[in-house]
């Protein structure tokens, strides 16, 4: 697992390493079972504290996608194929409405939002 935090991003610490643990879910580079590197462990590797991991892996576990057992260590929890996905299009919502907002604050009109989504989504193929 492959994780780059960078200080130079606005986003806290432990917000960008469990965003990171989440796409690795969502890729299926971590599948259900997969044990993750302990908080300290990974505090280490990544040159944080081991505050900042501990928060990231809790809040991953609040929101099911880690599951810890005392002594034995933390693993990617089970994930059915449609409550993935559900996660996946939950993610994707939020990261439109963040989209609609800075489309707003800028002065975008809904409809050049929508040409130029249609413009990346055609350029993807």
């Amino acid at each position: 697992m492959n994780i780059i935090i960078s200080t130079n991003n606005k986003d806290p610490l432990f917000l960008q390493i469990k965003e990171q643990i989440k796409q690795h879910i969502f890729s299926g580079e971590l599948k259900e079972g997969d044990a993750l590197p302990s908080m300290r462990v990974l505090a280490k590797d990544l040159k944080v504290s081991v505050i900042t991991t501990k928060r990231a892996y809790e809040e991953l576990e609040k929101e099911g996608y880690l599951i810890s057992a005392v002594g034995r260590g933390t693993y990617v929890a089970g994930q059915q194929p449609h409550v993935l996905r559900e996660w996946q299009i939950r993610e994707l919502e939020n990261d439109l409405e963040k989209l609609v907002k800075a489309g707003r604050h800028i002065g975008l009109s809904k409809d050049d939002l929508i040409e130029m989504i249609g413009i990346y989504y055609e350029g993807d193929n």
